[in-house]
Order: structure tokens, then C-alpha cells, then sequence
């Protein structure tokens, strides 16, 4: 059986949106309609003739309206297979009408969870009738049209137009296709708000996280690799997807992945002074801290201004009109920002290809979760890096201790190095960083590494000094040996901040000593890979 003609439709909705032009529609075309509750009403106050299910039923609803579909009357007309001589006789001895159109959607649990509502109210709308007529009718969508969203209402209207008031059989087969996705979502935040919410489970026996499919991007990390981005289907924060595009090409796979590596660090500084992060290849290239937003642009490109061509910016203030005019002299490929002025639109609209995201706010850095890895056979899952250390915290483990000044530009290289992929070294002076060194397999080479780019940024630019002269140096795990504390010596470094834990933590403290050193310990480690 390829096209279907609706003769009776049973419509049972908890989102009124476009219910009554709908059943106009169905009506006008000289279909049954046949409802529940709430949704009998509305097409009533609407002007609409329907028939209570149970007047199909014969069978009152009753418990509150927990049962009322779930009835052979109501599952019998849709589970019904029409060329099956049995299935026929049995519909026919039964007097069982067949259904031929579902229009179902599903209590709103997300929402209630959402608005805070009591345990019992959360429970009260797990639907149970509607996922069952959804399966139902999806499961024998070679004879049943299923609807379960109220944005394919005008699809269906159409389809029933193009085809003299009947269905075709590729469209019942994606509308079955978008039901089940729907109630496997929906079963999927139930159980979610089980394990997580209700039962305070960090690692539940088995999990299920629906994703919703956004869009597709152009390519994955090459050209060579399809890729698209998928939201999340239940509650979840805000961050690039929902922010405004206010120019630009459609954001890739990696700009993504790097917009949302500045982002992440830009908002460990929201409330605070103007901060200004470059991001290059998800790892940052320059951060600053200043009294105005364009001195720590210029702060944050002085670090590294070969690294942050091409690179991602993002600021923790709405940008203004001068620093937009200094972002559009290099080639940018993202801004991030809460906001931006007239000035600063007008700027970067000079720049068409630049993608300048708004988001409004910047998400919370200690907010609680989880992330996943996938691996060959399995996926890694652990709790969200929101772990923080304040002054409080720290621990003086040398004979000096740190000046107040060095405390701070600690506490900023820090918090800069838990976003820099491992190993980590940040230096930093006076709320700009000096040199970074990411991703290395050694922490002396990446201290090395920090150090040169500093040298490199003070010949380019005539300073008399690499910025890592009286700087702080932050390193995201302990020192296994003294000899990338020294390499941070040598480059001029006055005090340092790292975890400690090593065997060999006595070994680095004398080392830090000797060389006049002032080092704190966060007992709090920060690998990133």
C-alpha cells in the first residue's frame, strides 16, 4: 500500500499551537475527528465537531485522565495491518475502526523539570498514553500517518492536498522516522531526570543523551571528513549555537571547536575588568587584562601576534567601535563577545567574511556536567574541569614568598593555563601574558618554547626586556624535575605557581630557593588534552 486516504483522525496534543486551523483543515476535508480532553475543548471552543475517544472507547477516561487511549478500541485502529485477512476480521467482529491519522504530542516534562516544579507535578507529566499512540501509529506507518510536531502541520495540509486527501508512503515513513526519534528523547530526559536529578547518580548504570541535529557544517576538521553539530535535546547551557550571527560565513567544525576554546577561558573573567583572549588551534596565543578593552587587545596581540593570524577572539565586555577598528587589522576569523556597539558593527561589517558571534552572557565557568570522549569500543566520561583555586588556597612553599603583585599575575597565569593544552606553561606579568607553551611532551620544552616566543615578541616589538622578565610562570601539573622551573628561571621568571604532588617536589622547592624564587602550590592539577 503506497497512499493512504484519511477518513478519521484522532488528534490529542499538549501544544495547542495550530491545533484549531488544523482540525479546520480535517474538518473542511470531511475527516472524523476524534480527541481527548483538553484538546476535544479546544477544537470545540474553535467551532469543531469531535468525538470524545471515549465514545470510540465506550469506556469513560478515568484516574485523572491517566486512562484514556490506552484502550484495544483506540490501539486496535492503529496497530491494525488493512490487508491482513485476520487483522480484518478481527477489527470487523470487534467493530474496531481503523485510525489513519495520529496527532500527538507529548506532555511537557522538560519544561515542567525546568520551571522547578515538585517531584510529584514532574511525575504527573511523564505521559505514558501518547509515546504509546506515537509507537503505535509509527510502528504501522505503512497504513497510519503519525504527526508529533506542530512545525509539520503545513507539510501534512500540503501533502494531503497534493494527494486528493491521502498520504504517501515516503512521507509516513519519515514522519514514523521523526516519532520514534521523538519518543526516544523524550524517554531519554525522563531517564535522565531519574538517574541524575532524582536519584543523584554521577555514573548510572546506562545512559541515554538524545541529540537534536542543528545543521550540518561543511567539512570536519578536513575536507575530507563530513560533519555536523547536533544540540542538546533536554536542558543545557547557553553557549556559540545559541548565540546571534551578526555577519559572516556559516562557522566550520573548527571554528567552532576554537570559538568555543576562547570562549570557555574568556568567561573564567566575566565581571571583571576587559579581557581579551586569542585562540589559535583551540590553545590561547595571548590573554590580557586591562583598564580598557583596546589595551588588552593590544596586550593579548603583543604575546604572540604571528600565532593570532587567522586566530579566534573573544571578550568578556560588549566590544567598542576602536577596538573593532584594531581587531580588523589583522585577519580574524571569529569575534566573541556579549555584545557590540554600533561602532564596533559598523567596523567589523567592512570585514564581510568575519564571523562576529553576540552571545548575551557568557556561561557560568563552574557550572557542574560532564564531557565525553569517544574511543575505539567506547566513550570516556568524566565530570566538567570546573574545579578553582583562590589565594586562600595557595600554599608557599619556598623561603620568599610571592609580592602581592606576583600573587596576582599567579593566580592570571593560572587560570590561563588550565585552558592551554597539556603540558602547559603560561608566563605572565602584570595581567598579560609573556609566552605560552602548549601541548609538548616534556614541560622543560614547553617552558623553552613559552620563552622564546617572549624573546621573539620583544625583538619584534624593541622592548628592552622579554615580558618574562619579572613574570609569574603557571605550569597545569608539578614540575617532575627541576629542570623546566629552571628553563622558567632562566627566562627571567620571579615566581611561580604549580600543583606540587612530584616525589621530587623537595628537589624543585630547592631549586626555586637557590634561584630566589618565590613558589606556590594549588594541590589542584589541570591537565587538558
Amino acid at each position: 500500500m503506497t497512499n493512504v486516504s484519511i477518513k478519521r483522525a484522532l488528534l490529542s496534543v499538549s501544544d495547542k499551537d495550530g491545533l484549531a486551523a488544523l482540525g479546520s483543515t480535517l474538518g473542511d476535508a470531511g475527516i472524523e475527528l476524534v480527541s481527548t480532553g483538553g484538546t476535544a475543548r479546544a477544537l470545540r471552543d474553535a467551532g469543531l465537531m469531535v468525538r470524545d475517544v471515549s465514545d470510540l472507547t465506550d469506556f469513560p477516561e478515568m484516574m485523572d485522565g491517566r486512562v484514556k487511549t490506552l484502550h484495544p478500541m483506540v490501539h486496535g485502529g492503529l496497530l491494525a495491518v488493512r490487508d491482513n485477512p485476520e487483522h480484518a476480521a478481527a477489527m470487523e467482529a470487534h467493530e474496531i475502526g481503523a485510525i489513519d491519522l495520529v496527532v500527538v504530542n507529548l506532555y511537557p516534562f522538560e519544561a515542567t523539570v525546568m520551571r522547578g516544579a515538585p517531584r510529584d507535578e514532574i511525575i504527573e507529566n511523564i505521559d505514558i498514553g501518547g509515546p504509546s499512540m506515537v509507537r503505535s501509529a509509527a510502528k504501522n506507518h505503512r497504513y497510519v500517518t503519525i504527526i508529533t510536531d506542530p512545525a509539520d502541520y503545513d507539510e501534512l495540509l500540503a501533502e494531503l492536498g497534493a494527494n486528493d486527501g491521502a498520504t504517501t508512503l515516503a512521507f509516513r515513513q519519515r514522519m514514523a522516522a521523526k516519532a520514534f526519534a521523538a519518543t526516544a528523547a523524550y524517554d531519554s530526559m525522563i531517564s535522565q531526570w531519574f538517574a541524575f536529578a532524582d536519584q543523584g547518580e554521577r555514573f548510572p548504570p546506562s545512559v541515554s543523551m538524545t541529540r537534536v541535529l542543528a545543521g550540518s557544517l561543511r567539512y570536519g576538521e578536513n575536507p575530507h571528513q563530513q560533519a555536523a553539530l547536533y544540540l542538546p535535546a533536554g536542558p543545557h547551557t547557553r553557549g556559540l549555537p545559541q548565540a546571534e550571527q551578526v555577519q559572516g560565513k556559516e562557522l566550520s567544525y573548527n571554528n567552532y571547536n576554537d570559538a568555543n576554546a576562547a570562549l570557555e577561558l574568556v568567561a573564567e573573567f566575566r565581571g571583571q575588568d576587559p579581557v581579551v583572549v586569542i585562540v589559535k588551534h583551540a590553545n590561547p596565543c595571548g590573554v590580557a587584562q586591562a583598564g580598557t578593552l583596546l589595551e588588552a587587545w593590544q596586550g593579548a596581540l603583543a604575546c604572540d601576534d604571528v600565532s593570532a593570524f587567522g586566530g579566534i577572539v573573544a571578550t568578556n565586555v560588549p566590544l567598542d567601535g576602536p577596538t573593532a577598528e584594531a581587531i580588523c587589522q589583522i585577519f580574524t576569523e571569529v569575534v566573541v563577545a556579549p555584545g557590540a556597539d554600533d561602532a564596533a558593527r559598523a567596523a567589523f561589517a567592512r570585514k564581510k567574511n568575519l564571523r562576529l558571534l553576540l552571545t548575551d552572557d557568557l556561561p557560568d565557568p563552574r557550572r557542574p556536567g560532564q564531557t565525553l570522549a569517544v574511543i575505539a569500543g567506547g566513550i570516556l566520561v568524566q565530570d566538567r574541569d570546573n574545579g578553582a583555586v583562590t589565594e586562600a588556597d595557595l600554599k608557599v612553599v619556598t623561603r620568599r614568598a610571592p609580592t602581592p603583585q606576583e600573587l596576582k599575575d599567579c593566580l592570571f597565569a593560572w587560570t590561563v593555563a588550565r585552558h592551554v593544552k597539556s603540558n602547559a606553561i603560561v608566563y605572565a606579568k602584570d595581567g598579560v601574558t609573556a609566552g605560552i607553551g602548549a601541548g609538548q611532551m616534556n614541560r622543560r620544552d614547553s617552558s623553552r618554547i613559552a620563552a622564546m616566543k617572549a624573546a621573539e615578541a620583544a625583538g619584534k616589538f624593541g622592548w628592552e626586556h622579554p615580558r618574562t622578565v619579572g613574570s609569574a610562570v603557571a605550569s597545569d601539573a608539578f614540575f617532575p624535575f627541576a629542570d623546566g622551573l629552571l628553563a622558567a628561571a632562566e627566562a627571567g621568571a620571579t615566581a611561580v605557581i604549580q600543583p606540587g604532588g612530584s616525589i621530587r617536589d623537595d628537589e624543585v622547592i630547592r631549586a626555586a630557593d637557590e634561584a630566589g624564587l618565590a613558589m606556590v602550590f594549588t594541590g589542584m592539577r589541570h591537565f587538558r588534552h
